[in-house]
């Protein structure tokens, strides 16, 4: 399984497309401003202390005050004791340094840490810690304790103005020492010049910043699986080149400046494919669809045979069904970036063994989605849940906004629904005030209705209210919106 990255850079906006084989698995993307915080630490105050929830308020300088549980605070407790109440180490006003570990999403504002980790190729470094630890996927126990052996002798103690604890990332593996050291130092000056800028900065100040998505690409996504990184713009090239060299020497023969005619994207229908994951429904290849919801709460995601009748009976119709349905809902969520609770109610299958064959090949496509995924087993209604770890907006949500029409409902009244509306509001209108005359002004099509299907209930209502009722059709009116002028 092999892997191209492909940046589109402009000044306003950075689109990055992970593909894999030809076909497009992840889609990010940045704008100027509208950047990420998940990574900045900032000098924050304390609004208000919530006992009762274990969690604070932290001003940070943002439109909404950013939220701090008590778990993610950093204290002297021991481990596995009980930990110590919030309200015994934090008051209102207190300066303290946070992190952000959670984009504000919708209404929600940040989610904040106190313990800091400052992330880098190799390492992610924890300054208020002393422990090693080691990615779970790196090789085996021995290798991993080979790692942190080395590590150790690396990082030394803080009486020799060393220590501070570090986790080795999966690339880290094969790192020679004078790699490893070298991440150490620059992690170290990054931390050194965080703490001075907090004695002197107010509340509200961003401390640190995290790289951008240009820079990330190298940090983040790339992999032994990724063949070549390919940007547009000349400038962020050799900027990428540039930083690459200082930090990831390895993986700079890997960029390649794009200066083709056509688009970037248009390699491989980028823009295309951007357009259908933004859509609700999802067309497989055998003729059966996808119906993606997304709520608040959670995305469901429905399995439909549509037009496909191909299989010899009913059964394996559906079982064929639901396996392609496993990898498109996989490459899907990559894609769309859908984090949270995810519930996919697949066709129903009679047979046990067409269930864990479908579970078997979601397992499958998801084990390449770097986001964490927990998958549980179907529900005794037939449903499949699982979970993905939500760290930003999704797809949607980052380019979309919803209807002003339907409020992002998703449907409109009638135009009978409106009229019985407004028939009601002048009857409670003609009560309470004492006008000579009620002009409606609403939407051709409800005028319409009025004057003509309604026409009787509406010259029935001005005969018992005693009073004429005049109608204004206004072009730019949607159906549902209308106003009762009083003359």
């Amino acid at each position: 399984m092999t892997e191209d990255i492909l940046i589109n850079w402009s000044p306003q906006e950075t689109r990055v497309a992970l593909v894999e084989n030809g076909a497009v698995q992840e889609l990010h993307l940045e704008r100027t401003l509208e950047r990420g915080l998940v990574g900045n630490l900032y000098q924050g105050k304390v609004a208000r202390v919530l006992p009762g929830m274990q969690s604070a308020f932290i001003d940070i300088g943002l439109e909404r005050a950013a939220f701090l549980h008590v778990a993610d605070l950093h204290t002297a407790a021991p481990r596995g004791e009980t930990p110590i109440p919030i309200e015994k180490l934090l008051f209102e006003g207190q300066a303290l340094m946070v992190q952000v570990i959670k984009d504000p999403i919708g209404t929600k504002g940040a989610r904040l840490s106190s313990q800091v980790s400052i992330a880098g190729r190799m390492l992610v470094y924890l300054p208020q810690d002393d422990h090693i630890g080691i990615s779970q996927k790196i090789g085996s126990p021995e290798t991993r304790e080979a790692l942190r052996q080395r590590m150790v002798a690396l990082v030394g103690t803080r009486d020799t103005g060393g220590g501070g604890g570090f986790i080795l990332r999966t690339n880290a593996e094969d790192a020679s020492d004078a790699e490893l050291a070298a991440d150490i130092a620059y992690l170290r000056k990054t931390w050194n010049t965080v703490r001075e800028r907090a004695l002197k900065s107010p509340p509200g100040t961003l401390l640190h910043e995290d790289l951008n998505l240009v820079q990330r690409v190298l940090r983040d996504l790339c992999s032994e699986r990724t063949t070549k990184v390919r940007i547009d713009s000349r400038l962020q090239y050799e900027a990428l080149q540039a930083f690459g060299q200082q930090y990831m020497p390895g993986l700079v023969g890997k960029l390649e400046h794009y200066s083709g005619e056509r688009p970037i994207f248009d390699l491989y229908s980028i823009d295309e494919e951007l357009q259908r994951a933004l859509a609700r429904r999802v067309e497989l290849k055998s003729g059966g669809y996808l119906v993606f919801d997304q709520t608040e709460a959670m995305t469901t995601i429905d399995v439909n045979t549509g037009a496909f009748v191909g299989a010899r009976n009913f059964d394996d119709t559906i079982f064929k069904t639901n396996l392609e349905a496993a990898g498109a809902i996989a490459r899907q969520l990559r894609l769309r970036n859908l984090g949270g609770i995810v519930i996919v109610d697949f066709i129903d299958m009679g047979r046990e063994d067409h269930r864990e064959a479908v579970l078997a090949e979601l397992r499958k496509h998801l084990v390449r989605d770097k986001t964490r995924v927990a998958v549980g087993g179907f529900t005794p209604l037939g449903l499949l849940e699982l979970t993905r770890k939500r760290t930003r907006e999704s797809l949607a949500r980052m380019l979309c906004e919803p209807c002003p029409t339907c409020q992002g409902r998703g449907m409109v009244k009638t135009a009978r629904t409106v009229c019985y509306e407004i028939l009601r509001e002048i009857l409670r209108e003609a009560r309470q005030f004492s006008a000579k005359e009620l002009r409606v002004v609403a939407s051709a099509d409800v005028v319409e209705m009025l004057l003509d299907e309604e026409s009787q209930h509406l010259a029935g209502l001005s005969d018992f209210i005693g009073r004429p009722i005049s109608l204004t059709a206004e072009p730019g009116n949607q159906t549902e919106h209308y106003d009762i002028v009083l003359l």
